[in-house]
């Protein structure tokens, strides 16, 4: 039954936002913003409140009178101002249940919004609380009425017996202390209000509290409008010697005020108290088994590995994270926050078909917003340089110090930087750093060791970055690290960047490294061995001469200690070298000759750009699906560089 009803809403609020989206657009959709809506009808309550309360009086003989000067004096702005405190209180208990209403169709209250959901109900009781107060206030034979019956009510719960209705026996019982203690619970309950509000959107990542401009402008107007067209007045003074018998209701505050006469005076309590107690429990109902593990999500450019709890969106999950990811409507009806979903199965949730075509769809796109993962789901996020970092979507600038210097070759340096004590750089397997220069300039390395065991103490973890320097004829900053660089200089960087890394599935692995391209491949092998990846990987190292292949005792480590690990060492220099047994030529083609048929396989290709271009073209042309090649070319900078050209590894999916 409940699955059925909310089927039926869910189609009933999609219907809707597409026509407000064809309406309006996407982005003042106010069905998007609800929320928000709330919370700026709640100032324009407060503060319209506030102005009021500076001239009410608040005694029993001044209570009408001065609502009377409010509203026909002060050159019709005290009216105006009442009628707006008014509508603003019904157009913010409105929006509140149609938001309640919105996240009951589409099932956002279950499991970790249980908090959210149960913190939403409060607060609109609190609402109603507050708004039925309100009308007590103006001591007019409508407040009459309210207070009266709202009393008699109270007085059929136990320990009250009769005792609050005493008050209004004879018009002289009503005490000025009365409306003192009702003006205090019209203050009180609002800020009790604006506190369970904030707490309300503690669970929310990124919770809007104010609507876009338009929409505020366009809501100032209309209660505006509305203050003019429909003033709110007043229903006579109230009488205690006589009951009233003709009464203006406000049925969005008071709808439950006719049922005290109508029916039994604990029918009434038994409604609330159910109807309270149902939506309390909705959460829960009908009770569901399910996954309570979460989820690794895995997303690029970066990659970041976050973990999506049980029925998380994407987008919930990532903004939790603290990850910059783009997004506007939360709701699949802009289609900001598109991704493609790499690897893994998720459920697309209910969408804007505008937003999400069916070719998006056909081609693994999904809307952030509103896919959960049903497996570990690795994806792919458009429009952003990186998700990885401490500060995402934000590079930030690094201080270490050269702490050693290891000559591996004539022309390669292994460069350790240590960062200052305490401080850890979280970066993934295959990315890189870029080194500022002091005029700016920037050169690109990529990490040659793996990311820190998140076992280490934080003191220690991430603290030591390996890079692999090769001198370039000309070169400003690699002639610089040969000849004038020591152990204890400082050096500035600034980074993780990068999307040359390891991708989660089950297919063997191929590495092709060409020169230095070893050191990204290298951190990337030395991360998937510590954290037990079986699949089977081999690489191919292609080098000019023997001399160039350096760290040879540390891949023969590999391969002793990881049966599924495979070495093939390729010069392409070679010539009459009697002394080298090994492949030559182009170190593509030796891993082409092993493997004619790449269908079954994940590649990664790291070097030169004229290695990267001629290898990956044969690589599709012999089965490797596109998907499942990944590419990271290094372009040299000589000095003095070119203005806006740096040595940067071009990661990129081919």
């Amino acid at each position: 039954m409940i699955a059925l009803l909310q089927r039926t809403l869910r189609a009933a609020f999609m219907r809707a936002e597409g026509l407000f989206n064809r309406a309006f657009g996407d982005r003042l959709n106010p069905l998007y913003h609800l929320g928000a809506i709330t919370f700026f009808l709640f100032w324009v309550v407060g503060v319209t409140g506030l102005v009021l309360f500076a001239v009410f009086d608040t005694s029993v003989d001044g209570a009408y009178r001065s609502v009377e000067v409010i509203t026909h004096g002060l050159w019709g702005a005290g009216g105006v101002m009442r009628t707006v405190h008014r509508h603003a209180s019904d157009a913010l208990v409105l929006t509140m249940l149609i938001h309640a209403v919105r996240y009951f169709a589409f099932d956002r209250l279950r499991g970790f919004r249980w908090f959210s959901w149960v913190t939403g109900v409060a607060l609109i009781w609190l609402a109603y609380v507050a708004g039925v107060n309100g009308y007590m206030l103006p001591w007019d034979r409508l407040a009459q009425f309210v207070t009266q019956a709202s009393f008699e009510w109270l007085d059929w719960l136990p320990g009250f017996g009769g005792t609050l209705i005493r008050n209004f026996i004879l018009p002289e019982h009503v005490s000025n202390r009365l409306f003192s203690l009702l003006v205090f619970i019209h203050i009180g309950v609002p800020l009790a209000m604006l506190l369970v509000m904030w707490i309300h959107v503690q669970r929310v990542p990124k919770a809007s509290t104010q609507p876009p401009r338009p929409i505020t402008l366009a809501l100032v107007l209309t209660l505006l409008v509305l203050a003019l067209a429909t003033p709110v007045a007043s229903q006579g003074p109230a009488d205690l010697n006589t009951a009233p018998a003709v009464l203006a209701l406000d049925w969005f505050l008071l709808a439950i005020f006719p049922l005290l006469y109508a029916w039994p005076l604990g029918g009434v309590w038994a409604l609330v108290g159910g109807a309270t107690l149902l939506l309390l429990a909705l959460p829960w109902l009908p009770p569901r088994r399910g996954g309570k593990s979460p989820l690794q999500l895995t997303l690029h450019p970066g990659p970041a590995r976050i973990q999506a709890r049980p029925g998380e969106t994407l987008l919930e999950a990532g903004l939790r994270a603290g990850l910059a990811l783009p997004y506007d409507c939360r709701a699949g009806g802009c289609g900001v926050c598109v991704c493609t979903v790499l690897n893994g199965r998720v459920d697309p949730g209910p969408f804007q078909a505008a937003a999400l075509t069916p070719a998006m769809r056909s081609r693994g796109q999904a809307l952030m917003c509103c896919a959960v993962a049903l497996e570990d789901v690795e994806l792919e996020v458009e429009g952003v340089a990186t998700l990885a970092g401490s500060e995402v979507g934000e590079l930030r600038r690094w201080s270490g110090r050269v702490s050693a210097m290891e000559r591996l070759s004539p022309d390669l340096m292994r460069l350790f930087i240590t960062l200052p004590a305490g401080e850890k750089l979280p970066f993934v397997a295959g990315q890189y750093i870029n080194i500022v220069l002091d005029d700016g300039a920037r050169r690109a390395f990529s990490f040659a060791n793996p990311p820190a065991d998140p076992g280490q103490p934080p003191s220690t973890a991430n603290d030591v970055i390996e890079l692999h320097v090769r001198l370039i004829p000309g070169g400003r900053y690699t002639t610089h690290v040969f000849e004038g660089m020591k152990v204890g200089d400082t050096v500035e960087f600034e980074g993780p960047l990068g999307r040359f890394t390891l991708h989660d599935s089950e297919r063997p692995i191929l590495f092709l490294a060409g020169a230095t391209g070893f050191a990204p491949i290298k951190s990337i092998l030395e991360d998937a061995f510590r954290r037990g990846v079986r699949r089977p990987m081999e690489l191919y190292w292609g080098v000019r001469t023997a001399r160039d292949l350096y760290l040879l005792d540390t891949i023969e480590r590999w391969r002793r200690e990881h049966a599924s690990f495979r070495f093939v060492p390729v010069l392409s220099e070679a010539g009459d070298d009697a002394s080298w047994s090994g492949r030559r030529g182009y170190v593509h083609e030796a891993l082409l000759a092993d493997h004619p048929d790449l269908s079954g396989y994940e590649v990664y290709a790291c070097g030169s750009v004229r290695m990267v271009e001629a290898a990956v073209p044969d690589f599709i042309a012999h089965g490797l699906a596109e998907s499942f090649c990944f590419s990271d070319a290094f372009t040299p900078t000589k000095s003095p560089a070119p203005e806006g050209v740096r040595a940067l590894p071009s990661s990129s999916k081919v």
